[in-house]
């Protein structure tokens, strides 16, 4: 028989003891480890039961190590700490010269694919792998080097490496206006129906702040449709079921193939619509920082020309 299967109190049990040690909360423990905090009690209390000893003193909705649990979360810290750095030089040496790239759906189809062989021109070398999202960093469980998404959207403890500009229009197909008088005014908009895009919490421009921007507000009773993401919305744009809010950095390619026009001259420009973050796992790998510089001479060298 294994001595140590025998000896090792249950290894599930560990990380919920270490994280409610390091917090001081199981509450906070089951948070961060997208658990109940009925389950964390139940680890903790069965890490109890097998070691013969009390790890927690329990006060109000307060838990405070006791001595044997204070010697316990040293030890367990340490062994986990250095398992983590063994599995990430571990991962390092298996993902050598590839380079993850988490990016918005819309960014990744819309401007990043198309310009993506031009980094392979520079650095020949190095295999990205592109992974694609609707959600903020923080609600993404997979593993990344370089992120790009709307600035607003929480990032969680990842370095910002820089951000960029965009510019915000209303687009729609050629055929839901054929025979219109063009160019709309903000007035003629809003006898259209409008696209919308909605999250929780708002991370993009939407109509009524873009009105707001250009001195107009949205009146009641405008025709609407909403949709919980971008993409799916500007594809309903695409086909022709109203008029949308365009990004210029998704919407400008669109545009040049016809797909969508811009039916009305006003527009409004974001400096710091995008933002470029690097895992705070490894930021300075050669490959992270290659990617880095690659997007920022193609973001900031190919700002939207924007006007109000």
């Amino acid at each position: 028989m294994n001595p140590l299967g025998k000896a090792l109190p249950p290894l599930s049990s560990l990380l919920p003891f270490e994280a409610a040690a390091r917090l001081g909360s199981f509450s906070r423990a089951a948070d961060e480890l997208h658990l109940t905090q009925a389950a964390i009690s139940r680890q903790i209390r069965g890490l109890e039961e097998n070691l013969g000893v009390k790890l927690f003193c329990r006060r109000n909705r307060a838990v405070f190590l006791t001595p044997e649990g204070y010697e316990l979360s040293n030890v367990v810290s340490a062994a986990l700490q250095n398992i983590r750095s063994s599995a990430e030089g571990l991962r390092g040496a298996s993902r050598k010269h590839q380079v993850v790239l988490l990016c918005q759906l819309c960014e990744a189809f819309y401007w990043l694919m198309p310009r993506l062989s031009l980094f392979h021109q520079r650095h020949a070398q190095i295999e990205i792998q592109v992974v694609t999202t609707t959600r903020p960093l923080t609600e993404f469980d997979g593993s990344f080097d370089v992120a790009l998404q709307s600035t607003g959207k929480a990032s969680g403890p990842h370095a910002l490496a820089f951000t960029a500009s965009d510019e915000v229009f209303p687009v729609c197909s050629p055929g839901y206006l054929r025979g219109a008088a063009m160019p709309l005014t903000l007035t003629d908009l809003q006898r259209h129906t409008l696209l919308h895009h909605r999250t929780t919490p708002p991370n993009l421009m939407e109509w009524d702040s873009w009105l707001r921007r250009l001195g107009h507000t949205l009146a009641d009773g405008t025709r609407s449709m909403v949709f919980d993401n971008y993409p799916m919305m500007l594809q309903a744009a695409v086909e022709g079921h109203g008029i949308a809010m365009g990004w210029s950095r998704t919407a400008d390619r669109l545009i040049e193939s016809a797909a969508l026009i811009r039916p009305c001259l006003e527009s409004v420009p974001l400096p710091n619509a995008l933002s470029i973050y690097v895992h705070e796992r490894d930021p300075q790998r050669s490959e992270t920082l290659a990617l880095v510089q690659w997007l920022r001479d193609e973001l900031q060298g190919d700002e939207p020309g924007a006007s109000i």
